[in-house]
């Protein structure tokens, strides 16, 4: 299986969402989460605090992640490492590729598949994770 990783960043309301406007294919144009590829030898941590350092400037200084799920692909051979964290002071984002935006959290909005990417993994995930934060299980 070939691991690939997002982070799901919150500000510290939590009602906006940071997320990417992808440069290329798949999902050109459309909203993403930020995220990449794990590379051989890494751990599963230490390649999300990279990419998403690479990505955005947040460093782990900034945000602590946490490991919330994994959506394995098995037809496609892809396993997907869902990390979620909550960002309590401004930050200084910094674009590597994609353009990066804060999205006010919206149902309606974020079920828009001409505008978000993952088929409708997006409203899904950001759930899940609202649901277990104002849970804790």
């Amino acid at each position: 299986m070939k691991e690939y990783n997002l982070m799901v960043v919150f500000n510290k309301e939590m009602d906006k969402v940071l997320f990417c406007i992808r440069a290329k294919e798949p999902y050109k144009g459309l909203y993403n989460f930020v995220g990449g590829k794990v590379e051989e030898g890494e751990s599963f941590d230490d390649a999300a605090y990279r990419e998403l350092y690479e990505e955005t400037g947040i460093s782990g200084e900034d945000i602590k992640l946490d490991h919330f799920m994994d959506i394995s692909y098995f037809k496609y051979g892809n396993n997907l490492q869902v990390y979620y964290g909550i960002l309590d002071k401004e930050v200084n984002l910094i674009e590597e590729k994609n353009k990066l935006e804060w999205v006010t959290l919206n149902e309606d909005l974020l079920l828009d598949n001409t505008k978000f990417a993952g088929n409708y993994n997006i409203p899904h995930i950001i759930k899940q994770i609202q649901v277990y934060h104002e849970n804790k299980y």
